[in-house]
């Protein structure tokens, strides 16, 4: 139930994932340290009012966990390293995941810095397919890993990531299975044999009232009247409790803000040091990109190229157009037209589109050169209906090596 390399066909994908990084504090800060790894590592204050704020997978098979005074972690495990914590350093990686998630959707859902939850009904992939692809991603930008959770519910979705994940021992952790989905149908099957202290909510307050009247699991809890659970918990939380219980999590992903700029980008597995090769991958990542903004109903004025050079090096370039714009092909002629201005013989690692200063893009206003171009609207509404149809490989943009906007225009496979 919980592999997410089952087949779609036999069991409904939820459209729920909960993202939580893997001890992300120091998850970071080992990329500083590499010479830690495979320590028993905490982030926090070492002295005798410290706290530990991360602990690796080495110092967890301790028993040191987040929250935990230092005094205790060391008496638990004397060889453990601390390391003092940065937060500015965290917020700047938290950022960039964040992108990364809204790269897949805009329906994101920040719980923490190194959280979210996230809404991908939209999406043309199946979830746990999705999850794969974010877990890669966050993996190669930014060198730490994550698990996800797959479900119809914020509850479950957030119970399948803490499944996903690797478990400590002291010799590292082993590995997780990366992605745990509950199928649809499946919720309370699911649910019946975990333990009660699962459910937001159990505290030890209310583990020991669920004690006293013969609750353990949350099979038992789902199974037990409602009008007797709330005289024992009260009735707010007996409902609460009761809900849960029953695989009933009604709450949509709230995005904290609406977005402030989409993107997508791409890492070559080697580097690639020709306009005309990078030229090709802008098309597409600005296909991608448009396509994420009309589906989420807003247009952007300012196109940023990401270029990331072989040493790891990273530059930007923007142009902000007269009108907000949601088409492919005109992306595309604006990130080609800010490459031209970069030299890239010494090799690109990353290349990246992005558009920023979204409105509505019924804002947009006819320009003298648009006047003369062809509708590119309408070709993309056409081209929208087809992949909703069809599928997202249905139709793709071609483009020739000096592709302007004239050039660029839609092939289908085969």
């Amino acid at each position: 139930m919980g592999n997410s390399s089952g087949d779609s066909r036999q069991t409904q994908s939820g459209t729920i994932l909960h993202v939580d990084m893997d001890a992300f504090f120091v998850s970071v800060e080992l990329l500083r340290h590499p010479e830690l790894r495979g320590l028993p590592v905490a982030v926090g204050g070492p002295g005798s009012r410290g706290v530990v704020a991360s602990a690796s997978y080495e110092a967890r098979a301790y028993g040191v966990h987040s929250a935990m005074p230092a005094v205790r972690a060391r008496r638990l495990c004397p060889d453990i390293v601390f390391l003092p914590g940065d937060n500015q350093l965290y917020q700047e990686v938290s950022q960039r995941i964040m992108v990364i998630l809204r790269s897949f959707t805009p329906l994101v859902e920040p719980l923490s810095l190194d959280e979210a939850f996230l809404d991908v009904s939209g999406a043309h992939r199946r979830p746990d397919e999705i999850g794969q692809l974010i877990r890669k991603r966050v993996r190669q930008e930014e060198g730490i890993n994550c698990a996800v959770g797959v479900a119809s519910a914020k509850f479950l979705a957030k119970l399948g990531s803490k499944l996903a994940k690797p478990e400590p021992t002291p010799s590292g952790p082993s590995e997780g299975i990366g992605v745990f989905e509950v199928p649809v149908g499946q919720e309370q099957a699911f649910l019946a044999p975990r333990p009660v202290t699962d459910i937001w909510g159990v505290g030890p307050a209310t583990l020991a009232r669920l004690s006293r009247i013969g609750i353990a699991t949350i099979g038992e809890l789902a199974q037990y009247p409602l009008e007797r659970l709330e005289e024992v918990v009260g009735n707010a939380h007996g409902q609460h409790l009761h809900n849960l219980a029953n695989a009933v999590d009604p709450r949509p992903v709230i995005p904290e803000t609406s977005p402030k700029s989409m993107s997508h980008e791409k890492t070559f597995p080697r580097d690639v040091h020709t306009h005309e090769a990078l030229g090709t991958e802008l098309v597409a990542l600005s296909d991608s990109v448009a396509s994420r903004l009309r589906t989420a109903g807003v247009a952007g004025r300012t196109v940023t190229i990401k270029v990331r050079f072989g040493d790891f090096s990273t530059i930007t370039r923007s142009h902000t157009l007269a009108s907000p714009v949601d088409s492919g092909v005109v992306l595309a002629r604006e990130a080609k037209r800010l490459l031209e201005e970069v030299d890239v013989a010494s090799g690109v690692r990353l290349i990246g589109v992005g558009v920023s200063e979204l409105e509505d893009p019924g804002q947009r206003q006819l320009s003298l050169e648009d006047a003369d171009a062809p509708s590119w609207q309408d070709v993309d509404r056409a081209v929208d209906r087809i992949r909703d149809r069809f599928g997202t490989e249905a139709i793709h943009p071609a483009s020739t090596p000096d592709a302007g906007p004239r050039q660029t225009g839609w092939s289908r496979p085969g």
